[in-house]
């Protein structure tokens, strides 16, 4: 067989393709992660210790995702806009000083709410909740029912109520997190955060 000078071209650019091919492909191993002995790192989801007042719930084999962690922080309202009669569209806010169980002061809780529908029995609300915290940001959101403020803000004999929340992530420590805070109002001015971490 003769190859002409064509046929040569042809072979030559066929060999260098499959050399892009496979060397893509290694550098496509590379960048997911294979370690030394084709096992697959993984990042973890929730890194660090955790603010005060955090234990533990349980443990996993050694090279697992981290264990699981839960805050419960107690929260005292230093700052809101809560019109008396809720317009859906009308956005207002809430703020909390934050302790852990000891009392200590551990960060704010500030959330962002818009009612969507308001009636008797109370409106369907949107939020968004920052979690400011010595180690890091958490960030949630979360659609939910609330009742009215003629029924929650009184002095006397408010109703008690909550709502959960989706963990979206967070910063430092919390870096990608995952999970849910679940937000219990005692009172018109205090509240208490339960935040589990996957």
């Amino acid at each position: 067989m003769t190859i002409d000078r064509r046929n040569a071209l042809r072979l030559t650019s066929l060999a260098a393709a499959g050399a892009g091919i496979t060397g893509g492909l290694a550098g496509a191993a590379r960048a997911a992660g294979s370690g030394p002995e084709g096992s697959r790192t993984e990042a973890s989801g929730v890194r660090g210790s955790g603010a005060n007042g955090s234990r533990a719930r349980g443990s996993g084999p050694e090279g697992s995702r981290p264990t699981a962690r839960q805050l419960v922080l107690t929260g005292k309202r230093t700052a809101a806009d809560i019109p008396d009669v809720l317009v859906p569209g009308t956005s207002y806010f809430v703020h909390y000083e934050l302790r852990d169980a000891n009392g200590n002061p551990v960060g704010t809780e500030s959330a962002q709410c818009t009612p969507v529908t308001v009636g008797p029995d109370g409106a369907f609300v949107l939020a968004s909740l920052v979690l400011l915290l010595a180690d890091g940001i958490i960030t949630a959101s979360t659609a939910f029912q609330r009742p009215l403020p003629a029924l929650t803000e009184v002095l006397v004999a408010p109703r008690r109520w909550s709502h959960l929340f989706a963990v979206t992530g967070g910063t430092a420590a919390y870096d990608a997190a995952t999970g849910s805070v679940t937000i219990e109002h005692l009172s018109r001015e205090d509240d208490v955060l339960t935040v589990d971490l996957d």
